[in-house]
């Protein structure tokens, strides 16, 4: 069954598990949808193409402003160079949830 968010406690932060799509007409955040496998996932769209890095560096640029954390809080863990990643936020669950829900 799916858990109906894409975050989940991390030691000393937060994993994200999100889908990226690169080269997008605009960016933007959200929303949660369920993947293939059943988990919950945030929809994230960069207008940088997926090459050299610059997807991953526009998507981390976005998340951070939005959230108002620095950029250093948040790291690709998994999926670097695919579309499905996790990222480990410098920052705990209930207080990002807080920072997302206010810029939702």
């Amino acid at each position: 069954m799916a858990d109906s968010s894409p975050f989940s406690k991390a030691p000393g932060g937060t994993f994200l598990n999100l889908r990226l799509t690169p080269k997008a007409s605009e960016n933007r955040i959200g929303p949660v949808v369920t993947d293939a496998d059943g988990e919950a996932v945030l929809k994230v769209a960069v207008t940088a193409p997926p090459e050299d890095g610059k997807a991953n560096k526009a998507m981390i640029k976005l998340l951070a402003q939005s959230w108002r954390l620095p950029k250093i809080a948040l790291s690709v863990k998994k999926g670097a160079t695919g579309q499905r990643k996790t990222l480990l936020i410098d920052a705990p669950v209930a207080e990002l949830l807080k920072r997302v829900d206010k810029n939702s």
